[in-house]
């Protein structure tokens, strides 16, 4: 009991600093309608969430986070440019073999900033926010940009129905190493695939399954043009694995990133926009040079972030999750915005953490 209230105060006070930067504090409902998040992730998202069935209201999940309904919420008529704080529990349902390692609910505390004036300076903002709030803990910082990866993957020499699924599975990292290495010439087609390709389709043949005829039609003429499209050119293959592999500090990923753009110019808008963080950032006081980036982080993180992310975790204590996580999240205000949409970033903080490394 006294954990709980420890926790309890740690984020009133969490809380009460970000109110302090000027964020409005706001709720949200514990259970969430569950066709949103199916909307937004698909099936997987069940494996990773607690579900009920409400007799009125039909599926409903208890909240994955935070950032979702805060977005529906804004884009529903809040005013621009925004910020917002919060605090309360999430909840994430874990396998049997995580479970022992992992939370089931825990408490974070937010802070969104809905903002399309300078982007970089968004990033800097809520990047220096949780920098110097968390300073005194001695905690490692690190970056990421997936604007940076999902431009490479656009930027690639191939159909667009590839490049889509490559996008789709961007945050799935098995799944999108064996789609590149089957659209690059390097792994065979599923098994099957070879002998439905060859034949023709029975028109006689009876229908099983929810697809119609004409779906099953398309599906097979889609097969068939990704099986006669060329392999994707083994430069721009290895320009995508060297964004993947970097591990350096900004202001020398920098310099990579000028060298990657005369393979790729596609990548031009993501560079400039990387080079224009680095300098807000800097001033914010924080130096560039001090800064890990990683190229794949932010891909096993929540799926809506599509551009800067970064984290916070403490190096004495590897068995903890980040304590600290957050990004950019633009494409989803336009999903849940209704034909509108808003260059949005935010970040999450957990208390009961930070208590854990607290000197």
């Amino acid at each position: 009991m006294a954990e709980c209230v420890a926790i309890r105060d740690e984020a009133a006070r969490l809380l009460q600093h970000m109110q302090g930067l000027g964020a409005a504090r706001v709720e949200t409902d514990i259970l969430q309608p569950a066709d949103v998040l199916l909307d937004l992730y698909g099936e997987d998202i069940r494996a990773r969430a607690f579900t009920t069935q409400d007799p009125e209201a039909g599926e409903m999940m208890l909240r994955p986070d935070f950032t979702v309904p805060v977005v529906r919420a804004h884009m529903e008529g809040g005013a621009e440019p925004a910020r917002y704080t919060y605090a309360g529990k999430v909840f994430r349902a874990q396998d049997s073999a995580s479970a022992a390692q992992r939370a089931r609910e825990y408490w974070q505390v937010g802070y969104e900033l809905f903002d399309g004036a300078d982007v970089a300076a968004a990033d800097a903002e809520v990047f220096a926010l949780f920098h110097d709030l968390l300073a005194p803990l001695g905690l490692r910082p690190a970056t990421g940009d997936m604007g940076l990866l999902l431009a490479a993957v656009k930027g690639l020499d191939t159909l667009e129905s590839r490049k889509a699924a490559l996008i789709r599975h961007i945050w799935r990292p098995r799944r999108f190493r064996a789609l590149l290495d089957r659209f690059a010439g390097r792994a065979p087609p599923p098994e099957g695939r070879a002998a439905l390709l060859a034949g023709e389709a029975e028109s006689d043949a009876p229908l099983i399954g929810l697809r119609s005829r004409a779906e099953i039609e398309a599906r097979i003429a889609a097969l068939r043009e990704d099986a006669a499209a060329p392999p994707i050119p083994a430069v721009q293959v290895d320009l995508l694995d060297d964004i993947l592999s970097l591990r350096e500090t900004m202001d020398n990923v920098a310099r990579r990133l000028a060298d990657f753009t005369v393979d790729m110019p596609a990548l031009g808008p993501a560079v400039a926009r990387f080079e224009a963080r680095m300098a807000a950032l800097a001033a914010r006081g924080i130096d560039p040079a001090g800064l890990e980036f990683e190229g794949s982080y932010g891909r096993t993180s929540m799926e809506y972030y599509d551009g800067f992310v970064f984290g916070f975790t403490a190096p004495a204590r590897p068995d903890l999750p980040p304590l600290a996580t957050g990004g950019r999240y633009d494409a989803l205000t336009r999903l849940l915005g209704r034909g509108r949409s808003i260059p949005a970033v935010g970040g999450v903080v957990r208390p009961d953490l930070l208590l854990e490394v607290a000197p």
